[in-house]
């Protein structure tokens, strides 16, 4: 009897070997159209009013073998969580912001929506739940809901404060692109979006390439209380991703580099005024993801940005990673905290993976 080669053909017979081959290629093919289809958001109705949710939280102890504590490329692994919820309102999560001490935290969908809750640890500091969860619309600036699905496509956010003290979420959007500021009360954004000014170049990119991050910067940055947006496409400027500073005294427009496969998803800074840049893209048919650390004094109008790569991962790892955010965990400790965006459908997942930078 021939021997059977993995696929199933017998060894010489070609036929049999041209089948196997395009049966695999047809399978790599399915699985690269669902990845395709994981990026691109679904067109879905936004929160009928104020919902409140019930998330599972399963804990994730592992990340690139590393075990919770261990460094893993230039951070600390501090644990992470998969999120579900049997709400069809729960998902698509793009960015997220935290709005205490205590670890209540705002996020934004694709949907147009905003998810609040509060991120509870357990006894040894790791990720341990997700309660209070409440979904609730955005409004435009009349006080309505967002009136079609081109408008709703919320990419980007971050915590606004005055005297240390947070008061608005700053959110951009992509297709219909703008930038809107939410009022916080009680933690809780809500009530009319008030548009922000941006450049009209920028306003000009009606794409789902366009305005994919938005991060504010702290205190002790060079460019304190400016805004910095950055753009995922590079149709700007052929080669590098477009971003631009809304500032008083910082303002215009500098560059991005590019990395290999992936584009940037969201920002953050770190308390220091250091730059954090999540990219995330595919390749050989899984998700990709980096986060790039780019100085503070980089960070100003006319600059080309690079950094250095701090972590890097793929695989079952990670999913389509899209926010990132700064805070404070209960021990005082700064912590990186990514989520992903499951786009609403089965095969991708809701995670929040939590990181910390190694002491020197």
């Amino acid at each position: 009897m021939k021997s059977r080669p993995p696929g199933g053909a017998v060894a010489g017979d070609e036929p049999g070997r041209r089948r196997s081959i395009m049966a695999l290629t047809a399978r790599h093919a399915l699985r690269a159209m669902i990845i395709a289809l994981a990026l691109v958001e679904p067109a879905a109705a936004q929160s009928s009013g104020d919902d409140t949710v019930v998330v599972t939280a399963s804990p994730i102890t592992k990340f690139k073998g590393a075990a919770i504590g261990e460094r893993v490329d230039g951070l600390v692994w501090r644990g992470g969580l998969n999120l579900s919820s049997p709400s069809d309102q729960f998902g698509g999560l793009s960015s997220l912001g935290f709005v205490s001490d205590d670890g209540r935290v705002v996020m934004i969908t694709d949907r147009g929506n905003f998810v609040s809750g509060q991120l509870l640890y357990d006894d040894a500091v790791r990720p341990l739940s997700l309660v209070g969860v409440r979904v609730a619309a955005m409004k435009n600036s009349k006080g309505e809901e967002l009136p079609r699905a081109y408008a709703r496509d919320a990419e980007g956010m971050d915590v606004l404060t005055r005297d240390g003290v947070p008061v608005a979420v700053r959110v951009s959007f992509e297709n219909l692109t703008r930038v809107a500021d939410f009022a916080l009360t009680d933690g809780i954004p809500g009530g009319p979006g008030r548009i922000v000014e941006i450049p009209q170049w920028l306003s000009d990119l009606r794409n789902n390439k366009s305005l994919e991050s938005v991060c504010v910067a702290p205190p002790a940055s060079p460019i304190a209380g400016s805004t910095l947006l950055i753009v995922e496409g590079t149709e700007t400027y052929g080669v590098n991703h477009a971003a631009t500073l809304l500032g008083k005294s910082d303002k215009g427009g500098l560059q991005l580099t590019p990395a290999p496969n992936v584009s940037p998803t969201d920002c953050a800074f770190l308390p220091n005024g250091d730059l954090l840049v999540l990219e995330r893209g595919t390749a050989l048919l899984s998700f990709l993801m980096q986060l790039r650390l780019i100085p503070a004094d980089e960070v100003k109008p006319g600059a080309i940005m690079e950094g250095r790569v701090l972590l890097s991962a793929s695989g079952g790892d990670i999913d389509n990673m899209e926010g990132v955010a700064v805070h404070q965990a209960p021990d005082g400790e700064t912590r990186i905290t990514i989520i992903s965006d499951n786009n609403f459908n089965g095969w991708e997942r809701n995670l929040l993976l939590e990181f910390a930078l190694p002491k020197e």
